[in-house]
């Protein structure tokens, strides 16, 4: 089968803020919301700066017993999806939850918390470990709370594919409705990761920025001067649907989906392969199912982390996949907004790309002040652009080598 697959509705809790207007709102900002760790003591840290999620409160979204049993992970996934739920106008009860599922991705998933938990084990042994630890750090946590949350009696899947997971979640979702083996999926993905350990272990392969003294300028795709990612938390949930269940329901689809396609590199755990190759093919097979032409595609939101070999290799992707319309597609990278998820940096993107086909506005690069000579893309700067756009794509790339591209449209 070949159905048709639309958004209907999408939650997002992450630095920018919480809910379509407020993300919306700090987007046309254009400024950074990176700043200096606040949660481990930073001085046998080489980098102190992240972005976090600005006054989540988990009693907002569930019950106080639900939320007690939860780490911060599962309590995201919950709320990011009940925002996501709430959006598209969906009746959980009317459809018995049988005909929906969930699809929720992410790099780290519960680690934090059991980083938490190991700590009060050495500090008072066993007895002071909370016994929910062996339910929260699998990584289908997120996907089957949601699940259990809400009666979703379809699905229930997780992945743990780096910073690609967001985008495999809910591209893998898109074609299980196309195929026919379901009408309604959420998908999307969560990290939490601001703890110390993981922290550290970034830390330890020098892949975060060190500029400490002026955080906000810290997460800086493509810039020459960029020196690394910025680790950051985030939560972001779409609700996927067959086109004709959501027009005989009376729901107006933000946006279609209409390709998706992944490819690893098959190089090196932390390294992309230095010429993009596989990461440019994954950009030209989704732009064959979508059934479009470079010169269709009339914005890219790009992975760009702001690491020096990242960004230059994704650089070659495009030009792989794009050719002479690399030269004059309109890119930008909005991590300079909110640092690196990881896994739910896919799914955040994105929504931006619903919200840019919806609202009529192309991001910036923020803190692109020289831009990389070995990465000569058609950026857009300043204010963004006011710009009606049909068709966008997204590229999501992780540790792993591996390497995902979406395409939405306007309905």
């Amino acid at each position: 089968m070949n159905r048709r697959v639309v958004v209907t509705g999408l939650g997002l809790i992450t630095p920018l803020g919480t809910g379509l207007d407020e993300t919306w709102e700090s987007l046309r900002a254009c400024r950074s919301k990176v700043r200096a760790v606040d949660f481990l003591d930073p001085r046998e840290f080489k980098s102190r700066v992240a972005a976090s999620i600005p006054d989540f409160e988990p009693l907002d979204y569930m019950s106080p017993k639900r939320a007690k049993r939860l780490d911060r992970f599962s309590q995201l996934s919950v709320a990011a999806s009940k925002l996501a739920i709430e959006d598209s106008g969906i009746s959980v009860t009317r459809h018995d939850g049988t005909d929906i599922g969930v699809n929720l991705g992410s790099a780290l998933g519960g680690v934090a918390y059991g980083e938490a938990q190991h700590n009060r084990y050495f500090q008072g042994g066993l007895r002071a470990v909370d016994p929910m630890i062996a339910l929260a750090v699998f990584g289908g946590a997120g996907a089957t709370n949601v699940a259990i949350e809400f009666g979703l009696k379809g699905p229930s899947m997780g992945n743990a594919n780096s910073c690609g997971s967001g985008a495999n979640a809910i591209g893998e979702a898109f074609h299980m409705i196309k195929r026919g083996e379901i009408d309604i999926m959420l998908g999307g993905a969560v990290e939490a990761p601001l703890a110390p350990m993981i922290f550290g272990g970034f830390s330890l392969i020098r892949a975060l920025s060190t500029r400490n003294d002026d955080p906000e300028h810290a997460s800086r795709p493509f810039d020459v001067n960029r020196d690394g990612f910025v680790l950051a938390e985030a939560a972001a949930m779409v609700v996927l649907e067959e086109y004709e269940h959501a027009v005989n329901r009376g729901a107006e689809p933000i946006a279609e989906i209409t390709g998706y396609a992944a490819t690893n590199d098959a190089y090196n755990m932390i390294a992309p392969r230095p010429d993009g190759s596989q990461a440019g093919r994954a950009l030209s097979l989704t732009m064959k199912e979508a059934g479009v032409t470079p010169d269709e595609i009339d914005y890219l939101n790009s992975h760009s982390t702001s690491t020096p070999l990242g960004d230059t290799a994704e650089y070659l992707a495009i030009r792989n996949a794009f050719g002479e319309r690399t030269n004059t597609i309109p890119v930008s990278g909005t991590k300079g907004y909110y640092g690196h998820p990881l896994g739910a940096s896919g799914a955040i993107e994105a929504a931006i790309m619903c919200l840019i086909l919806q609202r009529g506005w192309l991001p910036p690069n923020v803190n692109l002040e020289e831009p990389d000579p070995d990465a000569p893309l058609n950026f857009v700067t300043g204010l963004g652009i006011e710009q009606r756009v049909e068709t966008v794509m997204s590229t999501a790339l992780g540790f792993g080598g591996i390497n995902t591209g979406m395409i939405f449209r306007t309905v």
